[in-house]
């Protein structure tokens, strides 16, 4: 039974993954604004020749720092949860 069910949502999956492709249409994005903003002024702004390095690097900079940020801080906490503890060391909750 148990076998069943798991086949059943394994079909439901699958036919719901197989119907993505067409309802999207792969290969034409729609324009927005941002990029045509970006085509037009990105070489003035950023004083880049390459329009993707300039977004990376000066438009995305300060998200991609932040990014950063959040996740060293993320590591850092796992580390300091799952960190072993020395002997004859004592916790502080103890």
């Amino acid at each position: 039974m148990r076998r069943w069910l798991v086949f059943s949502i394994f079909l439901v999956w699958a036919a719901g993954l197989a119907t993505i492709p067409a309802f999207l249409s792969f290969g034409h994005p729609a324009a927005s604004d941002m990029d045509t903003y970006f085509i037009e002024n990105g070489q003035a702004q950023a004083a880049a020749n390459n329009i993707v390095t300039s977004i990376v690097f000066d438009f995305r900079g300060f998200d991609t720092l932040g990014e950063s940020v959040v996740l060293f801080c993320a590591v850092t906490g796992v580390g300091l949860v799952l960190r072993e503890m020395r002997e004859g060391e004592e916790r502080g909750d103890e």
